[in-house]
């Protein structure tokens, strides 16, 4: 996982600072938007939401290690993940269209020097990296 500053959608964005444990939350990644157009990233590609809890779950069991822009690693550790569905929010109490089918995630950076390119906005959003076999989706 990655701090970044391209911006696919505004529901990317890191929305929840917190200065003095230099916390940062947001969604890394969101698969359907609440009315229910799926989200096209700016790779123009498409995750579907089963892949994208999957691979959230993998990140959760074999790394939680946070970098900069796809290259500095090891500035920041997951401290939060989930990924709403909408099974989990009507588990919850929430209807099923209440938040995005995304994963939400929050970091610790332990950077200071990061800590400022967040809080500055120069890195405002999370990025996923990772492997995919491509496929041609036909509607």
């Amino acid at each position: 996982m990655f701090l970044g500053a391209p911006l696919a959608k505004p529901t990317f964005a890191i929305t929840k600072f917190d200065d003095e444990r230099m916390l940062a939350f947001g969604f890394a990644s969101v698969s359907v938007e609440t009315d229910g157009e799926r989200v096209v990233d700016s790779q123009d590609d498409i995750i579907e939401p089963g892949e994208l809890e999957r691979a959230a779950y993998d990140y959760v069991l074999r790394s939680r290690d946070g970098g900069v822009m796809h290259e500095q690693m090891g500035v920041a550790r997951l401290v939060e993940s989930f990924v709403a569905t909408p099974e989990k929010l009507e588990r919850l109490g929430l209807p099923a269209d209440s938040l995005p089918q995304g994963w939400w995630v929050g970091f610790k950076v332990d950077d200071p020097e990061v800590w400022k390119r967040v809080k500055s906005g120069e890195l405002r959003s999370f990025s996923i990296g990772g492997r995919c076999q491509r496929r041609e989706v036909v509607e």
